[in-house]
Parts: structure tokens; sequence; C-alpha cells
């Protein structure tokens, strides 16, 4: 079936968010007296929104449902404080966005980012684009792979989820692609592997942003 529309994981997929998001979670640990996580571990506690980011990051021994809300709360503390400082976007979304407004396709962002870091997010580094819906993680939803985000999504672009290709960088992403009806696609630039990809379900991988127009058909 044709590409009706696109819809991107925000971090790892769009934006490489990785230094800030490890430098934000660090500044906590480090007030805490906990020790440091090396940068390249973040790229297996992000994916899954910002509650299970402290609880891989965090000791276990320092762990109950109390300070895992302390945590929470002074990591999106020191998060405001840096967001944009080192994020970036992958070198080809601009071209990639840009051929997709040019072919007339709907953009949407389904990620487990804190929607309003999310919206920051495409305030800043995204609004060259139009995004027919910005779906983060909002209190009281689901988080990804539940349907329940990506139902909303899918209610805003009108379309069938078939007609719908979802790119992201983790098997969360997949699983929500998969569980959601779209096509997943599994990018390489991201945080995670190929293998991680494709053992959750990637029906592609791509290797750079150009090769996702080659899907578009």
């Amino acid at each position: 079936m044709t590409v009706k529309a696109l819809v991107f994981d925000m971090d790892g997929t769009l934006l490489d968010t990785l230094d800030d998001i490890a430098d934000a979670m660090n500044s906590v640990l480090a007030e805490q007296g906990l020790p440091l996580q090396p940068t390249a571990n973040y790229r297996q506690f992000i994916g899954s929104g910002a509650r299970l980011l402290i609880e891989r990051a965090v000791p276990e021994s320092h762990l109950a449902s109390a300070t895992i809300d302390q945590y929470l709360a002074e990591f999106e503390a020191q998060y405001a404080l840096n967001w944009q400082r080192k994020s970036r976007l992958y070198d080809g979304i601009s071209t990639l966005l840009d051929t997709a407004c040019e072919r007339g396709l709907p953009l949407a962002i389904l990620t487990n980012k804190p929607q309003v870091f999310a919206d920051r997010c495409v305030a800043h580094f995204l609004a060259r684009w139009p995004w027919r819906v910005v779906q983060g993680q909002v209190e009281g939803l689901a988080v990804k792979p539940s349907t329940d985000v990506s139902n909303l999504v899918t209610s805003a672009l009108g379309l069938a989820p078939e007609e719908v290709l979802y790119l992201g960088d983790s098997d969360v992403d997949m699983y929500t692609a998969r569980n959601a009806g779209y096509r997943a696609v599994g990018v390489t630039w991201g945080f995670r592997s190929e293998a991680e990809l494709r053992a959750a379900g990637a029906q592609d991988i791509v290797h750079s942003p150009e090769q996702i127009v080659g899907l578009l058909g």
C-alpha cells in the first residue's frame, strides 16, 4: 500500500539528545552522592519514558517509590536547564522532512519524551515543518508501546494504520509500530543496535535518512 504519512520517534531518530539527557541525569546523581553513569549507558536507559530512565540510572539500593518521584522531579528540573545545549538534528533529517512535505505527506511525532520537552524540542529544532500531531508522554496515559498513545496519532492522521510508516531506533519503537499496525522501520543512526531492531520486528532497516525516501514509493 502507498505510504500516506510518516510518524517519527524523537530521541535517537530525529534528534541526537543523548548528551543532554545524560548530563541532566548525572547532575542528579552527583547531587545525591551516587556514582555517575557513562554517557554510553544512557543509550540503553532512554526510550521507555522518564520514570524508567530514573530506575535504570539510579542504583537499585537507592530506589523506592518515593525516591523515584524525587529523582524524577530533580531530573526534569535539570533537563529544563540544558535540553538544547548539545542536542541536534541528525544529518539528513532536514532533507527527508523537506522531501516528505514536497510530496504532501503528513508528519507526526510519537515519543515517550515528556510532552513539555517534546513540545520544546519541536519549537526549537523542528519548527519549520508542519506537524499534524506531537504526542509525548503525559500523566495518566500509558507510554509506548501501548496503543493508548498510537491510537491518538492514528486518529489525528485520519488514515488506515497500514498507510503509515513509523520510524524509530529502539525495540520499543518497533513494538509500538507493530501494535499500532504501522510499518515498522528501524533506523541505525540512533541509540540502539540493528540486531535489537530486527529482533523486535523491524520490517525495514535504514542506515541513513536518504534511504527512507526509497520506501515512500
